[in-house]
């Protein structure tokens, strides 16, 4: 892909993440999960933006899983039960800038069906 078309799609996404980040708020109670993905991995924590801290991070990279529609459903199940284990039942969801669509809403619709409220 052309350097000039990369750079605009970049851009493309910092513009369409600093305006979802400026509506989301993360607490200790409901903490912001924010994702991030690769071509080739997927990467979530849950943020409490309070006190600027993770309360939770799933990695696809070390846990071996690709970023497709399947494995996230595998890193939405970690990351579910490791927000259970805290006593987090509800979260608010930061896309990051992505679209909502493919990965990002299979991720999302996984975390719902372990049973966290987004």
């Amino acid at each position: 892909m052309l350097k000039s078309i990369q750079k605009t799609k970049n851009r493309l996404r910092v513009q369409r993440k600093a305006r979802v980040r400026s509506k989301i708020f993360g607490t200790a109670e409901c903490p912001r999960l924010s994702v991030f993905r690769s071509n080739k991995h997927f990467y979530v924590q849950a943020i409490d933006d309070v006190a600027a801290t993770t309360l939770a991070a799933a990695d696809g990279n070390k846990l071996g899983l690709k970023a497709n529609k399947e494995d996230v459903k595998q890193i939405a199940n970690v990351l579910a039960e490791a927000l259970k284990a805290k006593n987090i039942e509800t979260a608010v969801f930061d896309r990051n800038g992505y679209l909502y669509h493919g990965v990002v809403a299979s991720f999302a619709d996984a975390l719902r069906e372990a049973g966290i409220k987004l």
